[in-house]
């Protein structure tokens, strides 16, 4: 059955801006906490509904939560499963964190997510201390001016069709490839929102919101 709330998924990656990231929770979250991801539930104030992990980098907690204890040698990360769990039990709007940053392999692992969520008719965003990530690929995705960049990445085949509008860098019937990344740090332009549009392939669109 489809459910209406949404998953937040919590890794293990460093979070530093603790305070933004506790804005854009919701009360009625179903939070999943993988392995390491336990300990920011402090800081940003939360109470995991589940918990999924090898704890082959965090003691579990033995806590009074539903938990599913993961092999430490297996195909899927901690975080992988935990969002196909989520996916089975009906979950279809997905906001991931602390999955970026730390080990470049599992930051672009944890990219591909975003990657399956989008095949399977589902959103998911990532955020990290410095951005927010999705994908675009059937759907318009409209960027406001409260970002200060925002970039288009090919992580999958090619891209075709591309329109971007309201951007100090538009474009018009575009076509980016895995080995030509130039959709980095366009800007919106100012009062206003862009448009990103694509007729065949996917985009990784990446909102900055704070520099590096």
């Amino acid at each position: 059955m489809q459910k209406d709330d949404r998953c937040v998924i919590v890794g293990g990656a460093e979070i530093n801006n603790y305070q933004y990231i506790r804005g854009m929770l919701q009360k009625d979250d179903f939070v999943i906490c993988c392995d390491s991801g336990l300990r920011h539930t402090e800081r940003l104030q939360i109470k995991p509904s589940l918990i999924v992990g090898d704890f082959d980098s965090y003691a579990d907690p033995h806590l009074d939560t539903e938990t599913i204890t993961l092999p430490c040698e297996k195909d899927d990360t901690d975080t992988v499963y935990a969002v196909r769990e989520a996916v089975r039990r009906g979950y279809r709007d997905f906001l991931l964190v602390g999955v970026a940053g730390g080990r470049l392999d599992h930051t672009l692992g944890n990219l591909s997510i975003l990657l399956y969520l989008d095949s399977a008719g589902c959103r998911g965003r990532i955020i990290d201390d410095f951005s927010e990530m999705e994908i675009v690929s059937r759907d318009a995705a409209y960027i406001t001016d409260e970002y200060s960049y925002f970039s288009l990445l090919n992580i999958s085949g090619c891209a075709k069709g591309i329109t971007v509008t309201g951007a100090k860098y538009p474009m018009n019937n575009g076509e980016i490839k895995c080995e030509y990344q130039y959709g980095i740090s366009n800007e919106v332009l100012p009062g206003g929102r862009a448009e990103v549009r694509l007729c065949e392939g996917k985009l990784l669109l990446i909102k900055v919101f704070a520099d590096a």
